[in-house]
């Protein structure tokens, strides 16, 4: 593979080469590569008819699926920057995300979750200078025949904008050029040994990292069929695999202990499935290792994040116990300090916040100073948000997020440990931990969690049941609240800031009663 060639170009490589090929399958839709290439020449020449010009951003707000795919393609081949807004954003946030972008255009539905985009743009237009141009989706604008006469963009270009997946505040705009991903994408391959005859199945949904990278960018560079899952569902992408022969699945961790907790894996066709790619959090081991045991399918992750690509990562030659219980070991291309709260160097003595430089890494957030320079050290290591150590043999383990953490008494408990110790009961399908607002111990743990179908649990018997397994103290939660769905960011993951404000209310309510 040439790593000068552009997405664009590869794709018009595999129209070339393999017109028939199938590139997507979303329901009883099958787009061939000689389609895909088309309909995305043709959308990129209607943008340039709209007036957008090289170098200009355009908001992308459409659902997952292949019209998605085929709307981030023509905006480069039109020379313009995709701005990728999350299918499950609100306007509030489409606003904010457009603003930072300065964008000239938007293109989404006419009509798009209970909004009308139209009214929904005149209101954008009128706080947002820059916007010029509301760009209505519509299927007729993929038929066209004429190619874009726009030069192609270099894989060093900015090509894409795309939100973070927080769930407090307003997401940042992450920027990406091609080289990085060309440079994950090399990695993706050694570590799985991934070809052309692999079938992927991402639940993760672009315009987010993982989905970007898993449905987007290593299929397309390899030539590979991609089977779309616009919305997640356990049931569907358990039929999906069988029906598809699907061989590689990405699923953050809460969705594929969805499909672990599902009825239907029993009866699911698994055979094809040999790799499931997971990551950018501390992974369950529990869970991990029964999926294995299910599906017969090699559990493997990066480590890392939108902003910074990947840090490490395992792979089919790592053991199994440090493939499910480690985040890997550092990848040769990149350079990672551990670092304290201070910015003090602390690799080699502990815990710390990580930090990296090279050829994986974003360009950073865009237009954005105050949040680059919180983002960067003073000598340039681009960091994360989570507390890791690296072993003796250069593995690197994960404790939770930097921020989440329970401070109970001045103790700093891992609400992911608390999260694998309760994730063995028999009774709970799901759980997230969280902290709690206490006057004396300032934290306590509280668990939400989801029950299986027709079982029971108490505080107590959960208590009982992490005593009689040895779990450490400090990781019995002291408040347990039910849910039916736990909540979940954009980017798939459970949205612990919002059950952060439930703790809060539950503990309000609580107090108030007696």
């Amino acid at each position: 593979m040439n790593a000068q060639l552009s997405l664009s170009q590869h794709a018009a490589r595999h129209a070339k080469e393999q017109p028939e090929g199938i590139a997507f399958i979303e329901g009883e839709r099958q787009l061939t590569w000689a389609a895909y290439h088309a309909a995305s020449n043709s959308l990129a020449v209607h943008f340039s008819e709209c007036g957008l010009v090289p170098g200009e951003r355009i908001g992308v707000y459409l659902p997952d699926g292949i019209d998605l795919h085929i709307a981030l393609l023509a905006a480069e081949k039109a020379g313009l920057v995709a701005l990728g807004i999350g299918g499950r954003a609100g306007l509030r946030e489409v606003e904010h995300l457009l603003g930072v972008a300065e964008a000239s255009a938007i293109l989404s539905w006419p009509h798009y979750r209970d909004s009308d985009m139209k009214a929904a743009f005149a209101n954008f237009k009128n706080k947002l200078p820059h916007l010029r141009s509301f760009i209505p989706f519509d299927t007729e604008l993929l038929s066209g025949e004429a190619a874009p006469r726009t030069p192609p963009l270099a894989t060093t270009d900015l090509f894409l904008l795309n939100s973070t997946s927080g769930t407090t505040g307003m997401p940042k705009c992450v920027a990406h050029d091609q080289a990085r991903w060309h440079a994950f994408h090399q990695e993706a391959v050694i570590a799985a040994a991934l070809g052309s005859e692999d079938v992927f199945l991402g639940a993760a949904p672009p315009p987010f990292g993982f989905g970007l990278w898993t449905t987007h960018i290593t299929p397309l560079l390899l030539g590979s069929t991609t089977v779309k899952l616009p919305a997640f569902d356990a049931e569907t992408a358990l039929m999906l695999i069988g029906k598809h022969k699907v061989s590689v699945l990405s699923a953050v961790s809460t969705q594929f202990i969805m499909m672990l907790n599902s009825p239907a894996l029993q009866s699911s066709d698994l055979n094809s499935l040999r790799i499931m790619f997971t990551g950018g959090e501390r992974v369950p081991y529990p869970q991990a290792a029964d999926f294995e045991a299910q599906s017969g399918a090699a559990v493997l992750q990066f480590y890392g994040s939108n902003e910074t690509g990947a840090f490490t990562n395992t792979t089919l030659n790592d053991p199994q116990e440090k493939r499910l219980t480690t985040a890997g070991r550092i990848l040769n291309c990149m350079e990672v300090r551990l670092f304290d709260d201070s910015g003090q160097d602390v690799t080699g003595t502990g815990f710390g916040r990580p930090g990296g430089k090279g050829p994986l890494l974003s360009r950073g957030y865009y237009n954005d100073q105050e949040a680059n320079e919180k983002l960067y050290t003073a000598n340039g290591y681009m960091l994360m948000e989570d507390l890791v150590r690296i072993d003796t043999e250069g593995y690197l383990t994960v404790a939770g997020r930097k921020g989440d953490f329970i401070i109970r008494g001045g103790k700093n408990i891992s609400c992911a440990a608390v999260e694998e110790a309760v994730g063995g009961h028999p009774a709970i399908a799901m759980a997230a931990a969280v902290a709690a607002p206490d006057a004396v111990f300032g934290e306590k743990v509280m668990l939400f969690a989801k029950l299986r179908n027709g079982q029971t649990l108490d505080l107590a018997t959960l208590a009982d049941y992490l005593i009689r397994q040895q779990v450490s103290k400090e990781l019995i939660p002291e408040y347990l609240s039910f849910c039916d769905e736990l909540p979940r960011s954009s980017g798939g993951k459970i949205a612990k800031g919002e059950l952060r404000n439930r703790a809060r209310h539950i503990i309000q309510e609580q107090s108030r009663e007696s």
